[in-house]
This record gives C-alpha cells, sequence and structure tokens, in this order.
C-alpha cells in the first residue's frame, strides 16, 4: 500500500565534509561523471549518480514525448499533460504535490520540448523517498484521479498561457510562424510545441487519455537520481516505489517526412510592436550531427556577444540596429539556424539584412581568426562547466545525464560532447556557414507594426 505521510518525517541531514580543492588538471580537462545503470522488469531506465557535494538529491524523469509525437489536429498534448502532471495522482490529492515538497525544503518543475517532455524534483538527500514517491505516483495513477473537469480546467490554463506567451507578446508569433516555413504540413516540426487553440479546444477526455497510455509508460522514459546518495541504498528505493508501475508496449518508431528548402520562403507579418523585425532561418543538421557543433561556432563569431561582427558593426559602428542575436537551435529531428536582428528608429529590416548577407557571406568566403575560434570555443567551454556546477533543476548534472543518455544511449557523453568542439579548425566554421547558410534557401520572415487608425 502506498503512503505518503511516513516520508514526510525525516531526520535533518549532516552538511557533507568539505572537499579540498583538486590540483589544476592539464588542459583539455577530462570529465569524470561515475554513474551505473539498470532497468526495471516494466521497462523504466534507471541511472544513479553519486555527488556528495551538498545534501540534496535530484529525481529526474525524462518522457520520450514532445509535441513531435502529436498528430496534425490533435497538438499541444504534451505541453498539457505538463501541467496535468501536477494536478493529483492516485495517492497524492491536488495541492499535496507542492504542499510536501515545500514542508521538506524541496521544489520542482517541469519543461515540454518538441521531442521531450522533463520533471525534476529536488530534495534534501534524507527526503528522497518522498521524491520518489511522488514522481512514481504520477507516472503509474495519474488516470486514477484525472477526470474531464480536470482536463478542462488545465486545458484553460494552457489557453491562457498562449495568449501570454504567443498572441499578447511582442513578436510572439513570429516563431510559430517560422516552423510553420520551415517544414511542410505534417512534420512533427511544423506545429509549435504550445499547440493551436482550435486543437485544445477539439481535443476530448478519451484523447488525452489515450496519448498518456501510449507516451507516459515506463518503456519510454528514464529515470536518472543523482546527488547525495549511496546507490546500494536507492536502488531499492527506485524498485521499491516505481516497481509496482504496470509495464506497457513501447510506442512505434516515428516516420518522418524529409524537410528541405529550395528556395528563398519570404513572409511579412504585423504584430502590435513598435519596431519591426527580421528573422533568417535555414535547416540545419540535427542534434549531435556533422556540422551541428560548427554552426554553435558560427553562430558566435556572427553575433555571440559584444565582440562579435554582426553586433560590432550592425549596433556599435552603424548604429542602425538595437539589437542582432543569432543561434542554432539544435534539436532531434532536425535543427534550424536564425539570425534575428531589430532595427533603430528609422532603420529598415532591408538595411540589416543587407549587412547581416554581407558578413555571412565573408565568413563564408574566408575562415575566422584564430581568436575569434578561441573566444567561441571559450564562451562554450565556460558555459558547459556552468552547468555542471549544479546537480539538480535544469540543464544540471542529472538533466544531462538524462539528455545525452536520449540521444546517444550514454549517458556519459560530457568528453564526447565537448570533443565536438574542441576539435574545430577555423576552416571547420567556414565550411558550415557556406555548405548549410546559403542565402538562396532559406526563410526570411519580417514582422511589422500594425498600422494606427
Amino acid at each position: 500500500m502506498r503512503c505518503a505521510a511516513a516520508l514526510l518525517v525525516a531526520a535533518i541531514a549532516s552538511p557533507a565534509a568539505a572537499q579540498p580543492a583538486a590540483a589544476q588538471p592539464a588542459a583539455p580537462r577530462t570529465i569524470q561523471v561515475p554513474y551505473s545503470q539498470f532497468t526495471l522488469p516494466n521497462g523504466l531506465r534507471v541511472i544513479l549518480h553519486e555527488d556528495h557535494s551538498v545534501p540534496m538529491v535530484t529525481v529526474n524523469m525524462w518522457y520520450h514525448v514532445g509535441s513531435a509525437r502529436e498528430k496534425e489536429k490533435r497538438t499541444g498534448f504534451a505541453h498539457l499533460f505538463e501541467h496535468l502532471m501536477f494536478m493529483g495522482s492516485g495517492h497524492v490529492k491536488p495541492g499535496e504535490f507542492d504542499e510536501w515538497l515545500e514542508a521538506a525544503g524541496g521544489d520542482n518543475n517541469g519543461s515540454t520540448e518538441t521531442d521531450r517532455t522533463n520533471y525534476w524534483i529536488n530534495v534534501p538527500s534524507n527526503s528522497l523517498e518522498l521524491g520518489l514517491f511522488l514522481e512514481s505516483d504520477r507516472m503509474g495513477y495519474l488516470l486514477d484521479t484525472m477526470t474531464p473537469k480536470t482536463v478542462d480546467a488545465q486545458r484553460d490554463v494552457v489557453k491562457n498561457e498562449r495568449r501570454q506567451s504567443v498572441e499578447n507578446r511582442p513578436y510572439g508569433t513570429a516563431q510559430v510562424v517560422l516552423g510553420e516555413m520551415l517544414y511542410p504540413p505534417g512534420h512533427p516540426y511544423h506545429w509549435p510545441v504550445i499547440g493551436y487553440m482550435e486543437d485544445l479546444t477539439a481535443a476530448s477526455y478519451d484523447d488525452v487519455v489515450a496519448f498518456f497510455k501510449k507516451f507516459y509508460a515506463p518503456s519510454n522514459a528514464s529515470l536518472v537520481v543523482a546527488g547525495d546518495l549511496r546507490t546500494a541504498d536507492a536502488r531499492p528505493l527506485i524498485e521499491k516505489w516505481f516497481g509496482d508501475v504496470k509495464a506497457a508496449p513501447a510506442p512505434e518508431p516515428m516516420t518522418v517526412p524529409g524537410a528541405a528548402l529550395t528556395g528563398v520562403q519570404k513572409k511579412t507579418i504585423t504584430d502590435r510592436v513598435q519596431l519591426p523585425r527580421v528573422y533568417l532561418a535555414w535547416i540545419t543538421p540535427r542534434h549531435f550531427e556533422p556540422g551541428d557543433a560548427a554552426l554553435d561556432v558560427v553562430a558566435d563569431v556572427l553575433a555571440g556577444g559584444k565582440n562579435s561582427r554582426l553586433y560590432k558593426r550592425l549596433v556599435y559602428d552603424m548604429q542602425i540596429a538595437q539589437d542582432v542575436n543569432a543561434f542554432q537551435a539544435s534539436a532531434q529531428l532536425s535543427s534550424s539556424f536564425q539570425i534575428i536582428a531589430t532595427p533603430q528608429p528609422g532603420h529598415t529590416v532591408a538595411e540589416l539584412q543587407k549587412v547581416i548577407d554581407e558578413e555571412t557571406q565573408k565568413l563564408q568566403r574566408e575562415p575566422p581568426s584564430a581568436h575569434e575560434l578561441e573566444r567561441a570555443l571559450n564562451q562554450i567551454e565556460s558555459s558547459f562547466y556552468n552547468r555542471m556546477e549544479r546537480v539538480g533543476g535544469f540543464g544540471g548534472v542529472a538533466d544531462q545525464l538524462n539528455a545525452y543518455y536520449t540521444s546517444t544511449g550514454n549517458p556519459d557523453w560530457f568528453n564526447e560532447d565537448l570533443s565536438r568542439y574542441r576539435a574545430l579548425s577555423v576552416n571547420d566554421v567556414s565550411a558550415a556557414a557556406a555548405q548549410y547558410l546559403p542565402l538562396g534557401a532559406r526563410v526570411e520572415l519580417t514582422v511589422e507594426p500594425e498600422k494606427r487608425p
């Protein structure tokens, strides 16, 4: 019988002993993230990592389902479940999830993307069992308490979130339109993660239940438990709380239609904004494929900070832009490279696009300097190590272990990930810009201010 009351009573854990500072190793630094893993009989993959630096643990669950697993006319389901998973389960009444965690000194959150939905719970190490109980209960017993009324209530919450983050947010519809322009109808990345209003309205309770049963089974999830724990003690607790979750078949593999840009697609939309904005986007290699890491460096050389080429020229020298950004949006099925710029009052997106094209073509013809490459790699590596300073939360070590496992099958892919960047040469960067950012095959989206009566 499941009971949470006893889990709330625990002694205060003593702080971990301070560890002496390690000697500075010679570059390149090798990352050591020891872990163990096992699979429960119901198919749940479990990864354990011990880190005794602070007396806390994190329970990090990834469901291998995001908006890409939805269908046309039935979008927004994965994000809807991100909300429903906090609304009570078979042995946790609505509101008790957060109440019990807060009473134990813990916190939690979740997020949805195209390819996965993740949830994490951070608790003091003496409350590990509480975190395991709560996470397992919503995996195995969510449908015991979910009702049409619950679904309707969270449907309205999601609709309101869409109003705030898309319809009523300056430039909020631009990313929705970009996805529709980059990928054809039927492609899993064509629709937005949050879904369409009409689809959220049309979804029936039975549709929602069927989506959960298909994608939220143990065989379609991976669990990382990391922090101040002992593997020998944690494994029996995981088996205790997750072992009674019923097994279900893994969902069938996805069939992904191809996507390619053969020319320039142009579109202009209006929004309630003060200044226009230009979005340039390309379809690029998916995450961890050749070219993906090089395009991260391309983005940094072009618009990664105030010393970057586009920022220096558009914002500092010519003073015709308020801002300019570039990034490689890496994803599992396909990625996109985007450059976004906002002109200063009195200037146009055409002026900005002319300079952007000049600098892009220059990078395609001539490799960046060794200093530009070194600066970009230093920033990437610094960001990488900053994320490793924490075990839990978004982007922490537990989240990265789960991400690497989901993408590569190897949780400890830290060194391989960094080596993608360390192996790059200046010629690799210009070659990636030339191959993947052709000016004649891209999306050009302009957002113009609505005309006032």
